[in-house]
């Protein structure tokens, strides 16, 4: 499993470049006129490199967000234009990021220097190009017998010249962070033959061999003998055992501590409660949020945050078979809290549950996890946004975070009147609640393994996993959604901790 190859190489220049033997493609801004004018305008410098003359149907073509039209120039020399839409006169980062990722999304060729002359007026516009660049840029052609669709080799992002050292100090935290994503989406599109619950753990030892950074593997006889029962539950009717992955990074003096804890069913058939076969097409991608808890503390270590951060992987592979759990059997979780299995197909809530409760014992500042965990999140709120539940400074530590990095996550309530559906009459509480509200009751279920933690649940059942054509910087296959969320989050708790104790 060959997870390290290189992101394109990123230039940040002052003036655009000349072509040198490779081909070169501007990529330019279209967007509305300023004024009233009706028809569309080439925005900022690189209009001097486009002919007045330019057809408008081409340049209408390009007018809204993400869409893109290619023509060629006369000068320089093995030069076309790529025009994009930004959707606005004077776009936003999200508008930037989302043109950016289209432009590079429509790029198949890897001996291409894509250059993006954009009018930017800030350091944090020019990083978010470059994200949407580099997000945009992502291929998976792991098991492409022939030569898959490629990304450029080098991406050109031309700044003013107030802007370039401030822009030039960014680049290495943004490649470091989207590298992270590119391994998350790596992740998520492996065939699950080749990934499971050992196959993952053994990734996250590789990956996550960095200063500061201690990871712990429990394997099915540790998870026995601490009696970590969900995820033998889930686990049980599978080949391939249940893995529990613990990495802590711990640099000095940390006054914060967050944890995250992340869903990693490495393939849902839905167990004995048996999924339709069209719904089990895409269930490979059932450990994203194992994935994306992975990638965020390997990042959070290579920036050094000053902040410790503990990762808790929850592995297993859901089967059915004569030795799985049946509905109707009472389990024991992590910490003794039992539970009525009413359906197998709700075993992401089990596994979560025993992380939740070992992440709680150590008294984090702020508890975060993260899952594909229900269909219903798709229903409520689509294929693009996620959900947020929790205590409630937790909860908005997520949504500002979220805003930040321009990942839609919506907030949602925990009612206390879905909580009496998941009595049971056996056992301490069932995984199953009423029909309706199903986000909800998942949310309610994990909050009995908290405790008095500051905690948020992250529902990204939809925004996971792109089963459409890719888009600006959603890519086919696994987004890596939520990740940059994550980041943002930890370092917004630290921000609200410092402010608390001074």
């Amino acid at each position: 499993m060959n997870l390290d190859r290189p992101l394109p190489q990123v230039n940040v220049v002052k003036k655009v470049p000349a072509a040198k033997g490779e081909r070169q493609v501007l990529v330019i801004p279209v967007g509305p006129a300023p004024k009233d004018d009706a028809h569309p305008v080439v925005l900022g410098p690189a209009a001097k490199a486009v002919p007045k003359q330019l057809d408008l149907e081409l340049l209408g073509a390009a007018t809204s967000l993400g869409s893109v039209a290619r023509t060629a120039l006369p000068s320089p020399a093995r030069t076309t234009a790529l025009l994009v839409g930004v959707g606005s006169s004077s776009p936003d980062t999200e508008q930037l990021r989302t043109a950016a990722g289209s432009a590079l999304q429509s790029l198949h060729d890897a001996d291409i220097n894509a250059v993006l002359q954009f009018d930017l007026e800030s350091a944090p516009q020019a990083v978010a190009l470059i994200e949407g660049a580099l997000l945009g840029a992502y291929r998976f052609g792991q098991y492409h017998q022939q030569s898959a669709p490629q990304a450029p080799e080098t991406i050109t992002v031309v700044v003013p010249s107030s802007l370039h050292a401030a822009v030039t100090d960014a680049l290495e935290a943004v490649i470091t962070v989207i590298t992270q994503v590119w391994r998350t989406r790596d992740l998520v599109n492996m065939a699950p033959n080749d990934l499971n619950p050992a196959t993952f753990a053994d990734y996250a030892v590789r990956s996550a061999k960095l200063p500061r950074t201690k990871v712990t593997v429990h394997d099915e006889k540790t998870l026995e003998a601490k009696g970590f029962g969900g995820h033998l539950a889930v686990g049980r009717g599978s080949t391939h055992p249940p893995r529990l992955v613990k990495i802590a990074y711990r640099p000095p003096r940390a006054k914060t501590h967050v944890a995250l804890v992340g869903k990693g069913i490495t393939f849902d058939s839905g167990g004995l409660s048996l999924k339709p076969a069209k719904s089990m097409e895409t269930m490979k991608c059932d450990m994203a949020g194992a994935a994306t808890v992975l990638g965020t503390v390997i990042a959070a270590s290579q920036l050094k945050l000053p902040i410790a951060v503990t990762g808790w992987l929850c592995l297993a592979e859901n089967m059915p078979s004569g030795t799985a759990t049946r509905p109707s059997d009472v389990i024991s979780i992590y910490g003794g809290k039992t539970v009525e299995v009413l359906n197998t197909d709700a075993e992401g809530r089990l596994v979560l549950a025993d992380g939740l409760v070992a992440a709680a014992e150590e008294r984090p500042d702020l508890l975060v996890d993260i899952a594909t965990l229900t269909g219903a999140q798709m229903v409520a709120l689509g294929a693009q946004v996620g959900a947020v539940m929790g205590t409630d400074n937790a909860r908005s530590a997520v949504q500002e975070a979220s805003r930040a990095v321009d990942e839609p996550m919506w907030p949602m309530p925990l009612p206390a009147h879905l909580r009496t559906g998941l009595d049971s009459k056996i056992a301490d509480i069932s995984n199953m609640g009423e029909r309706y509200g199903g986000m909800l009751t998942a949310g309610l279920f994990l909050k009995e393994f908290v405790g008095e933690s500051e905690w948020a649940h992250l529902d990204i059942a939809g925004p996971a996993f792109n089963e459409g054509k890719a888009e600006g910087i959603r890519s086919e296959g696994g987004t890596g959604f939520g990740l940059r969320t994550l980041l943002r989050t930890i370092e917004v708790a630290h921000e609200h901790h410092t402010t608390k104790r001074s």
